[in-house]
């Protein structure tokens, strides 16, 4: 297997709508960094999904739920979240969130 380099200047963010945009950044069948930008009070829909994920929060700041209970996090802030785990945010203040899952999401490419 043979590393990868990925420009972000290579990369468009993709309109997921709602205020909110997507650039899937590096990534092999193994894990996948994903950014995610936010416009205040964009929302990112609860969901569940069969991937491990951690979030760092580069900017702003969010209200997630998880599992039903809530947390505000902010820029340097992180979350584990395990497989399968009911999970959506709001946008507080306008952000940016990248989020590392593994495996890769092939839903995303």
């Amino acid at each position: 297997m043979n590393a990868s380099v990925v420009y972000e200047k290579d990369i468009p963010l993709t309109d997921l709508g709602g205020g909110v945009k997507r650039r899937v950044l590096a990534y092999n069948e193994n894990m996948m960094i994903v950014e995610v930008h936010f416009e205040k009070d964009g929302v990112g829909a609860p969901h569940t999904h069969p991937h491990t994920q951690c979030t760092y929060v580069q900017s702003g700041r969010f209200r997630f739920t998880i599992d039903g209970q809530d947390a505000e996090v902010a820029a340097g802030d992180t979350i584990a979240f395990p497989p399968d785990i009911l999970h959506g945010t709001l946008c507080l203040e306008a952000g940016v969130l990248l989020d590392i899952f593994t495996p890769m999401r092939k839903d995303f490419i």
